[in-house]
C-alpha cells in the first residue's frame, strides 16, 4: 500500500480483469486498493476503442495489474518500511491517553487497578 500512496499525483496504467486499460493520474486510494483516478483514456478489451474520461473509480478486487513510473517505485525505496522506523519517526510526539492510561468510560478504574488496590490517606 505505500506504492499506491507515493503513487498519488503520478500517472499510472490499470488493466482490470475483463481487459480494460485505464491510463490516467492517480488521485487517490484506500486500503482495499480501490482507486480514484482523473484525466483518463479508457480502452476497451480489443484495443480498438478509447474514451477521455475526466475522472472515475476503479474497485480494487476488479484489477489485474498497475503499470507505475520507474521514478516512483524509486521514491518508495526512501520511505521508512518497518513498523520500528514509522514508531522512531513519530517518538516524541503528544498522544492521547491510550490504554491503561486511568479511569475512562465505564465503570472502574484504569488497568491494574482493582478497588483495593488504592492507599488512603
Amino acid at each position: 500500500m505505500a506504492l499506491l500512496r507515493t503513487a498519488q499525483n503520478q500517472p499510472m496504467m490499470v488493466e482490470l480483469k475483463n481487459g480494460e486499460t485505464y491510463s490516467g493520474v492517480l488521485a487517490s486510494c484506500d486500503g482495499f486498493m480501490n482507486l480514484h483516478m482523473r484525466d483518463i483514456v479508457c480502452t476497451s478489451r480489443d484495443g480498438e476503442r478509447f474514451w477521455k474520461i475526466p475522472e472515475c473509480y476503479v474497485r480494487g478486487n476488479s484489477i489485474k495489474y498497475l503499470r507505475l513510473p520507474d521514478e516512483v517505485i524509486d521514491m518508495v525505496k526512501d520511505e521508512p518500511t518497518s513498523r520500528k522506523e514509522i514508531r522512531q519517526q513519530f517518538k516524541g510526539r503528544a498522544r492521547g491517553r491510550g490504554r491503561g492510561a486511568g479511569p475512562g468510560r465505564g465503570r472502574g478504574g484504569g488497568r491494574g487497578e482493582a478497588a483495593g488496590d488504592k492507599e488512603r490517606d
